[in-house]
């Protein structure tokens, strides 16, 4: 069968981004893959998981030096497919590329584990970590975790652990949650040790 390379790799900005699965624990309400095929004129929905080897490949294909970093960050949700993206943050991390891991800070229960920032905090230099909501209540209405408002809790103990384990990690929400949950989400932020950062929601009409 004729194999076509899909866009397991894909740039946009400055930095080269990487798509390891479309499988993820949560359903957001205002996920782009909700209205988009993809970003930045990369379509991102994956026909097949791609191998830590296929990704691998097409990263040689790159002048990695030119780009800022890497970002773990597709469709889905890159601790869905946690094995692969150790093996390939191992192998960019010896090339001397700075690595980042955008996530919902479920990997402990999507793993089966309680060491998963442990075993990041080797080869992922830094770690954006989704926060959107100041409870498990308003967390659950929104981003419908699989796991219930158990993945609330999952995620705040994750952000811990990152920060325990040195990684620089930075917990984000959308903007759209309203005034007084992005002061409450700040609030736990610092709570965390995290970093805080307001992101726009991206909307179905714009260029993204």
């Amino acid at each position: 069968m004729l194999y076509i390379m899909q866009n397991c790799v894909y740039e946009f900005g400055k930095s080269i981004y990487i798509n390891l699965t479309n499988e993820c624990s949560n359903s957001c309400d205002f996920c782009i893959r909700n209205f988009k095929e993809g970003v930045g004129g990369s379509e991102l929905w994956l026909d097949h998981e791609p191998s830590a080897a296929e990704v691998e490949a097409e990263l040689e294909k790159r002048d990695l030096a030119s780009y800022d970093g890497a970002v773990f960050c597709g469709f889905g949700e890159p601790t869905c497919a946690f094995d692969r993206l150790l093996e390939v943050a191992a192998w960019l991390k010896a090339r001397g590329v700075s690595t980042r891991l955008n996530t919902n800070g479920q990997a402990n229960l999507i793993c089966g584990t309680t060491d998963a920032a442990e075993r990041l905090a080797p080869v992922m230099d830094s770690v954006s970590v989704s926060l959107n909501a100041s409870s498990a209540e308003k967390y659950q209405a929104t981003c419908h975790s699989r796991f219930g408002e158990k993945g609330y809790a999952a995620m705040l103990d994750f952000v811990r652990d990152c920060v325990r384990a040195g990684i620089d990690t930075t917990v984000s929400v959308v903007d759209l949650i309203g005034e007084k949950e992005v002061e409450e989400c700040g609030r736990i932020a610092a709570s965390l040790g995290a970093k805080y950062r307001v992101r726009p929601a991206i909307e179905a009409d714009s260029d993204y």
